[in-house]
């Protein structure tokens, strides 16, 4: 009889600790799930974002050619010509049609 509720004790020791855990183990899985999927998310925005900075530094490449253009006053004076149609006194123009 004694034997029996050691038997018993013992089983229900050995299923308490069996379900405490699956259960623990399956929480740090579903954690350690959660952080994965995390970090390939910010991997993916920093691919994006990375991206991004490379089509801004070329943008900026080319404003500071514009910005540089814009000091040389040549390049105004054709500039609003074109864009324009502004002309000089005694200075006609005629737009010809593109083909």
């Amino acid at each position: 009889m004694a034997k029996k509720r050691k038997n018993r004790k013992k089983a229900r020791r050995f299923f308490v600790f069996g379900v405490s855990s699956i259960i623990f183990i399956g929480a740090m899985t579903f954690t350690l799930g959660r952080y994965w999927v995390d970090i390939v998310s910010k991997y993916q925005e920093k691919k994006s974002l990375e991206k991004e900075l490379i089509a801004l530094k070329e943008k900026e490449e080319e404003l500071k050619v514009d910005a540089n253009k814009l000091q040389d006053p040549n390049y105004i004076a054709r500039y609003a010509r074109e864009k324009y149609y502004y002309s000089k006194a005694g200075e006609f123009i005629i737009k010809m049609p593109e083909e």
